[in-house]
């Protein structure tokens, strides 16, 4: 089998597949062996900043020297993004090899459920926890895919430290409508006396994350963004203060735009702060790590003046927002889309009501579950907002580089899909220049 017909056998997974019980991601994970159950497990659920924060600590982990595996998700351009070891994505050959192995334990199912078989992000999990055993790493960083209480991630055994980012409205229809009921989901990540972190700036998420950490005798240590201090933007980074117990007072610089990875970067210098005994790392490596950490579709400038965020539910967009409003001097363009079970006529909202941007391009997504350009261009209306409609990502990108002028800036938002489309279609302009 060739490296392309796995991807495409993954792809067609949610064609004849349902979502299994936790019982039985266990068991399957068992059939495999068990991998991973001596690794140092960190695990990240949340709706906003999972990946930076796992991210950050991959990064001061490895300048500590422990070799880390970090499993991420959804992927930009391709499927192997989520899978890396000390930064680097697992090559072509080892994504094969990892499928292989999954698909083939596959066959006969489960003995107490022979039809089983695995979801695509499933698959995806196992495949990871197989190439994380067999490349010896010390310690592993797993984002949730979907929740935290159901999500496939939860099945590993012992884990070192549950951390919960901020928490908003996003996948209501799968967690809950109250952010009550999505902390509760995202809580079910916690595991008896297993410390937990977590971002403490919603009094509803906070006393569900509280309440739950108790009933399990998890020591529970919250970050709030009062403990974010001394926050000074620069053109090229970011500089602020943080007080941790084992470190001490801190100046951390972080190679970023957005206010919002200072929060971030905060949640894993407290998570760092909490491992620091059992997983010692250097203050030298500490601000090494957290000051090269980098990662795409946050703010990331993919040209002069042009930044490409991942923006795609309401809190997401104003924390967006609020990183727009501190840079660029000129003129604010914007290219947006989004998918139809987000909160876009919400995004749409805060996107147009202070007139930040003079002009709006929207386009399709290459996605079944894209907004249809029509859908979108009437969105704006409602909101009172004229915008250039375009039906396909490339020429959307083609026309807003052609309009910006000399002082412009360009943000790119509303969907990690228009992201990953974005990079994908540059991707193809270099590579055809190069030939």
């Amino acid at each position: 089998m060739e490296y392309e017909e796995a991807e495409s056998y993954l792809l067609e997974i949610p064609k004849f597949t349902k979502k299994n019980t936790l019982d039985d991601t266990r068991a399957f994970l068992r059939k495999l062996g068990c991998p991973g159950e001596d690794k140092k497990i960190i695990h990240v659920a949340g709706t906003n900043g999972k990946g930076s924060v796992c991210a950050y600590l991959s990064s001061v982990f490895r300048k500590a020297g422990y070799r880390v595996g970090m499993f991420t998700s959804p992927h930009l351009v391709t499927m192997r993004e989520r899978f890396r070891i000390d930064g680097e994505m697992i090559s072509k050959q080892e994504f094969l090899s990892c499928f292989e192995q999954v698909k083939a334990a596959v066959s006969g199912g489960l003995s107490e459920n022979p039809a089983y078989h695995p979801t695509f992000f499933e698959m995806l999990f196992f495949m990871a926890m197989l190439y994380f055993e067999q490349n010896d790493v010390q310690i592993v960083i797993l984002e949730t895919g979907l929740g935290g209480r159901l999500d496939a991630t939860n099945s590993v055994g012992k884990k070192e430290l549950c951390i919960i980012t901020e928490i908003g409205y996003d996948h209501m229809e799968y967690l809950g409508d109250t952010i009550e009921q999505i902390a509760g989901e995202k809580a079910g990540i916690l595991q008896k006396n297993v410390p937990v972190v977590f971002a403490d700036n919603r009094a509803e998420s906070s006393g569900v994350i509280k309440k739950r950490a108790e009933m399990l005798g998890c020591p529970a240590f919250s970050v709030s963004k009062h403990d974010v201090r001394n926050l000074e933007f620069h053109k090229n980074f970011i500089d602020f203060s943080y007080d941790t117990r084992y470190y001490g007072y801190i100046r951390c610089s972080l190679s970023a735009h957005a206010p919002y990875q200072a929060e971030n970067a905060a949640l894993a210098l407290a998570a760092l702060d909490v491992l620091a005994e059992r997983l010692p790392v250097g203050s030298e490596a500490l601000l090494e790590g957290m000051r090269e950490m980098r990662w795409e579709a946050r703010m990331e400038e993919i040209f002069p003046d042009v930044y490409v965020d991942g923006a795609h539910n309401a809190d997401g967009i104003q924390a967006f927002l609020d990183a727009v409003h501190r840079s660029g001097s000129g003129r604010k363009l914007l290219l947006f889309s989004a998918v139809c079970d987000k909160q876009y006529e919400e995004m749409i909202r805060l996107l147009t009501s202070d007139r930040t941007f003079e002009g709006i391009f929207v386009t399709e997504l290459n996605n079944t579950r894209g907004l249809s350009l029509k859908a979108l261009q009437e969105a704006f209306a409602k909101a009172g907002s004229d915008v250039c409609g375009f039906e396909d990502t490339g020429s959307a990108l083609t026309a807003l580089l052609s309009a910006k002028q000399p002082g412009d800036t360009v943000y790119i938002a509303g969907s990690l899909y228009l992201a990953g489309e974005v990079k994908s279609h540059i991707k193809r302009i270099q590579i055809e220049r190069s030939c």
